[in-house]
C-alpha cells in the first residue's frame, strides 16, 4: 500500500518544477493580500503535473477525515495525536479540496503522516489519488443546498467510491447515511458519537423505507438496514476503546461534538499504532482550530468566536453558548462558499436562543432577521460588528457566524 515512509521514489524533474511554481504563484497570492496562496498555488502544481497528489503522498501513511460538520476540528485533533509518533503534514487551515490538498502536501517531504481533511464531494477521487491507510467519515447533513448532492445522493457516491478500500474506515455508527456509505468497505471500525440533528435520517437510505429511532438505537422496520455494534463509544467525558477500557477526556475546545470529535480521533490514532492515553493526551494541546471558538478582545469587549455553516452545526452551536442573559451576535452571508441558498435558516431551531439579547448583521441579516420574527424572538439588526458589540449589555458576547461571515468578523477584529 502506497504509504509507508522510505519506500517512495524521488519526486520527478516534472513534479518538482510543479512543486516550484505552486509554491512561487502562493508566495505570489500572499504578497498581493489574496489570503494564504494555497489554492492557487495547488492548482498551478496540478496543472503541471496532474498526478501531482498522488505522487507527494507516497511516502505518507494517510488518513483523509471528511463530513459535513466538525472535519477541521478532526482532522486537527488526529494531527495532534499522530505526532506522538512522528512528523505530520496537514491541510490544518481547511483548504480541503484537491488544489489545497496538493499545497500542504507539497510542504510535507520529511513528514511520516499526512492527515488530511477533504470536502465531501472529493473524497473518493482524492482517496483514489492518496491510498490512505485510514479514513475517518463523521457525519452528512444538509450543506450548501446549490452546490452538494442532497444527502442521500452523497452517502452513495462516497458508498460507490469506496467500494472495496483498502483503507480501515473509521465510522459513526449512530449515524445512519455514514453507516450506509462505509458499509460497502471490507474494514470498518465503529464509534458511536452520537448524532444531535436527527433531520437528514429519517428515511433508510438502503430501501427508503420510514427509520425506527428507539433512544440511540436506530433500524429500519422495512429493509432490516440497522445500527452496527460500535467498537468505541463516547460515555459522558469518556471514550471506551474496544478492550472496554474507559480513557478520560480532557479539552480545551467545548461541547459534546468536540467530544465526539476527540472519540473518533482517539480511534483513528489507534489505527496508526497510537494507544488512547497518549492520543487524548496531546489533544488537549488543541485550544482552537483556525480560530474557531477563539476569545479575542475588541473594544474593549470578550468576543467568543463560534463558526455555525448549516442546521446540524447550528444546533450543536447552541449548546456550547453560555445561558441568557449572555448576548449573542449572529451573522450570515450567501457567498460562494457558503452557498447562495439560505433557506437552511428555516430548519434552524432558533427559539433556543429566547431570552439572549441578539444582534444580526451579515450580508443576509434581513433574511435572518425575517426568521427570528417568525420564531417570536427579541432582536435589533445593525449595521456592523462595531454596532453589535457597542449595543450589546456587559459580559461576554457570544458571536456565531457561518463561513465567510466568519472570516469577516476575524478580519476586523484582528484575529
Amino acid at each position: 500500500m502506497a504509504g509507508h515512509p522510505g519506500n517512495s521514489e524521488p519526486l520527478s524533474p516534472r513534479a518538482k518544477l510543479a512543486v516550484t511554481a505552486g509554491k512561487a504563484a502562493a508566495a505570489v497570492s500572499r504578497a498581493a493580500g489574496r489570503g494564504s496562496g494555497s489554492v492557487i498555488g495547488g492548482r498551478v502544481a496540478l496543472k503541471l503535473d496532474p498526478d501531482l497528489l498522488g505522487r507527494l503522498a507516497q511516502h505518507l501513511d494517510v488518513v483523509l477525515v471528511s463530513a459535513t460538520n466538525g472535519k477541521t476540528t478532526t482532522t486537527r485533533l488526529i494531527a495532534e495525536a499522530l505526532r506522538a509518533s512522528g512528523p505530520v503534514v496537514s491541510n490544518a487551515l481547511g483548504a480541503n479540496m484537491p488544489a489545497g490538498i496538493t499545497s500542504a502536501l507539497a510542504g510535507g517531504s520529511d513528514a511520516k503522516f499526512g492527515v488530511i481533511e477533504v470536502d465531501e464531494k472529493y473524497l473518493a477521487g482524492v482517496a483514489r489519488d492518496v491510498t490512505p491507510k485510514a479514513i475517518a467519515l463523521l457525519n452528512l447533513s444538509r450543506d450548501q443546498l446549490d452546490r452538494a448532492a442532497e444527502t442521500r445522493m452523497l452517502a452513495e457516491k462516497w458508498r460507490e467510491g469506496l467500494n472495496g478500500t483498502k483503507a480501515v474506515v473509521i465510522a459513526n455508527a449512530d449515524d445512519p447515511l455514514i453507516v450506509w456509505a462505509a458499509s460497502s468497505s471490507p474494514n470498518v471500525v465503529w464509534v458511536a458519537a452520537g448524532q444531535e440533528w436527527k433531520d437528514d435520517a429519517w428515511s433508510c437510505p438502503s430501501c427508503g423505507g420510514v427509520m425506527q429511532r428507539p433512544g440511540d438505537d436506530w433500524f429500519c422496520g422495512e429493509c432490516g438496514f440497522r445500527r452496527p455494534s460500535p467498537s468505541w463509544v463516547l460515555s459522558g467525558d469518556h471514550v471506551l476503546d474496544p478492550h472496554g477500557s474507559a480513557w478520560p477526556i480532557h479539552l480545551q475546545l467545548p461541547g459534546r461534538a468536540n467530544k465526539a470529535n476527540a472519540a473518533t480521533s482517539a480511534a483513528v490514532a489507534a489505527v496508526f499504532g497510537v494507544p488512547p492515553q497518549v492520543a487524548l493526551e496531546r489533544m488537549y494541546q488543541v485550544q482552537a482550530v483556525a480560530g474557531r471558538y477563539d476569545v479575542v478582545s475588541f473594544q474593549g469587549r470578550e468576543l467568543r468566536l463560534l463558526l455555525a455553516k448549516n442546521p446540524a452545526g447550528w444546533l450543536e452551536t447552541f449548546s456550547l453558548i453560555d445561558p441568557p442573559p449572555t448576548p449573542v451576535i449572529l451573522s450570515v452571508n450567501a457567498r460562494g462558499a457558503d452557498g447562495t441558498d439560505t433557506s437552511w435558516l428555516w430548519d434552524v431551531d432558533y427559539t433556543r436562543l429566547a431570552g439572549h439579547p441578539i444582534y444580526v448583521i451579515g450580508d443576509r441579516k434581513l433574511d435572518l432577521a425575517v426568521r427570528l420574527e417568525v420564531a417570536g424572538l427579541d432582536f435589533q439588526v445593525v449595521d456592523s460588528i462595531d454596532e453589535a458589540v457597542q449595543s450589546a449589555p456587559p459580559g461576554q458576547i457570544e458571536l456565531i457566524a457561518n463561513y465567510t461571515a466568519f472570516q469577516d468578523v476575524r478580519r476586523r477584529v484582528g484575529n
